[in-house]
């Protein structure tokens, strides 16, 4: 069983994007077990990502062990320069 970690930035990052765009700690929390694609980021972190609405909701985590700490993540308008097409 994976556990989501949460880390104090990922936390206040996460309360601000509730405010702006409603996104849910649940919503991340689905998103790092069930992705619609992770792509590699910089220094082992991985970058799971979803389309929402006009853009896309990205979380930062490393994975240790059965955790998945989650570092922090945002939303962007710019969904061509993340999104990787198959």
């Amino acid at each position: 069983m994976v556990k989501v970690v949460w880390t104090r930035h990922a936390e206040e990052r996460q309360k601000e994007w509730e405010k702006k765009l409603g996104i849910t700690p649940w919503e991340v929390e689905d998103l790092v077990l069930n992705p619609q694609q992770v792509v590699p980021g910089d220094h082992n972190v991985l970058v799971s990502q979803a389309k929402r609405g006009k853009g896309l909701l990205r979380v930062l985590f490393i994975e240790e062990g059965t955790e998945r700490r989650v570092l922090t993540l945002y939303w962007t308008s710019r969904i061509e320069r993340y999104w990787k097409e198959e």
